[in-house]
C-alpha cells in the first residue's frame, strides 16, 4: 500500500514510518510541507493519508479542502494534538467536501490503532474497481 505522511514534525514523521515498516512491506511517503504533499497526491495517489491538522504555512484543514479539490479518492486520517472536537469537526467539514475520512485520531497514534486503519483502507482499496489481478496479485 502506498502511505502519504503529512505532519510538521519530523520527529512524529519518523515514528509513524517506523510503525508502518513494523506492519509488514508498504511505501511510505513522509512530507513536512503541505505543497509537496499536494504535488505528491497528483503524481502517485497514495491509498492511505495520515495528515496532521496543526501546521505552519498551510495547515491541515486547507491542505484537506485542496487534496478534495484535486479530487484525491484514497482513505484519509486525520491526526493532532488538539481537542477531540476539533478533530471531529475537522473530519465533519472534510468529509463534507467528499473526502473518505477513516478516523480522527489523537497523538500519538497507538501501533494498534494504526494497524487497524491500515486495514480498513487496505479493504476499501479492494472493493474499489481497479486492474484485474490473477491469483497471484499479479
Amino acid at each position: 500500500m502506498r502511505i502519504l505522511l503529512l505532519d510538521d514534525d519530523g520527529f512524529m514523521l519518523e515514528l509513524l514510518a517506523d510503525m508502518i515498516a513494523s506492519l509488514g512491506e508498504h511505501e511510505v511517503v513522509s512530507e513536512t510541507d503541505g505543497r509537496r504533499a499536494l504535488a505528491a497526491l497528483r503524481l502517485r495517489p497514495p491509498e492511505l493519508l495520515i495528515c496532521d491538522l496543526s501546521m505552519p504555512v498551510m495547515d491541515g484543514i486547507d491542505f484537506l479542502r485542496l487534496a478534495a479539490a484535486q479530487q484525491y479518492g484514497g482513505c484519509v486520517v486525520l491526526l493532532s494534538g488538539v481537542d477531540s472536537a476539533v478533530l471531529r469537526t475537522a473530519a465533519r467539514l472534510a468529509e463534507a467536501q467528499g473526502l473518505a475520512i477513516l478516523d480522527a485520531c489523537a497523538k500519538p497514534l497507538e501501533i494498534d490503532t494504526l494497524a487497524a486503519l491500515m486495514a480498513r483502507a487496505a479493504a476499501r482499496c479492494q472493493q474499489q474497481p481497479g486492474p484485474v489481478l490473477d491469483n497471484n496479485g499479479k
